[in-house]
């Protein structure tokens, strides 16, 4: 005569069910989205930046674009001196004494447009090291005081991040150019003095900055 037994199954960490492997999943993925919003909310200003590969930087930056003010750069949208209706102001990049080395030869010009689709503010750089990750902040303060000073902020103190600032990220193409244009659907009105850029890898080398032409 046979007897049934009734084997439970084992509690012990190593038995992986698929509805543990489920939970699992959604885990690492809620992780890798906080490690993203981190990296987004470095800025340049006495903080200190993760270490982001060129291809994964750049992937970042075109992942954003479809979120409203989140873009950090999109090197097809219309460019601030094209935006019709719009009042503009320019500036060109002047080097740093806290650009990394072998950045001395990099030239450019930044745009800022104001008009009834908000801020919009292209950069446009050569010089610059082929396939590398740049980082652009709108700046509160100009060149001369510190370099910038601080990130602007429509909302002075708040997130460190789009859309409460506005960032453009770029790679330089095989030439050493790089340009991009952002939008935001505010207006900084002369609240955003100056811009600057620095490696994305780098965000304590500023390596040029411009100052707006109000």
């Amino acid at each position: 005569m046979h007897h049934n037994r009734l084997v439970r199954a084992s509690t012990s960490g190593d038995a992986l069910t698929p509805r543990t492997t489920h939970r699992r999943n959604r885990l690492t993925a809620c992780a890798a989205l906080v490690a993203a919003a981190t990296a987004l909310a470095t800025g340049c200003g006495g903080h200190t930046a993760d270490h982001t590969s060129a291809k994964t930087a750049s992937s970042s930056a075109h992942g954003m674009d479809g979120m409203s003010g989140m873009a950090m750069g999109d090197p097809s949208a219309t460019p601030a001196y094209k935006i019709s209706g719009a009042s503009v102001v320019k500036g060109t990049f002047k080097m740093l004494d806290t650009r990394p080395p072998g950045m001395d030869n990099v030239k450019g010009t930044a745009w800022l447009a104001q008009g009834s689709k908000g801020t919009t503010v292209t950069v446009s750089l050569t010089g610059l090291k082929p396939g590398h990750v740049y980082m652009a902040h709108l700046h509160a303060q100009h060149c001369s005081a510190d370099n910038g000073g601080e990130h602007f902020q429509f909302e002075k103190g708040g997130a460190a991040m789009p859309p409460n600032e506005i960032h453009l990220m770029f790679t330089a193409d095989k030439s050493g150019t790089g340009m991009t244009t952002v939008n935001n659907s505010r207006k900084t009105g002369k609240g955003a003095v100056a811009i600057v850029i620095h490696p994305n890898e780098a965000q304590d080398n500023r390596i040029a900055c411009a100052d707006f032409d109000f």
